[in-house]
């Protein structure tokens, strides 16, 4: 059994993030992808309302009281902590 799920808009998220990426780097776009999923699956996240881990330059928003736990977003840590509050907010 999966340990996490993504939030569907999480999901569009890698997509987006995965298409970016591949238009220079193929091998790089899915490599930052298996680290994300792989981060996302850690067996020692805690229990909180709202974690957030890093992968490179992205930030995943994740739900560890769930189960299964739940990514609710992938972000880049560059964005405005303004905008990422507001995407935080219109997926709760």
């Amino acid at each position: 059994m999966t340990r996490y799920h993504f939030h569907p808009e999480a999901r569009a998220d890698l997509d987006e993030i995965w298409e970016y990426i591949r238009a220079a780097n193929l091998d790089g776009a899915d490599r930052l992808i298996a680290d994300i999923l792989s981060a996302s699956s850690k067996p020692d996240l805690t229990a909180r309302p709202l974690r957030f881990i890093r992968v490179r330059g992205y930030l995943i928003a994740y739900a560890p009281d769930e189960k299964p736990l739940s990514v609710v977003a992938v972000i880049h840590g560059s964005r405005d902590p303004r905008v990422m509050a507001a995407i935080l907010r219109a997926r709760e």
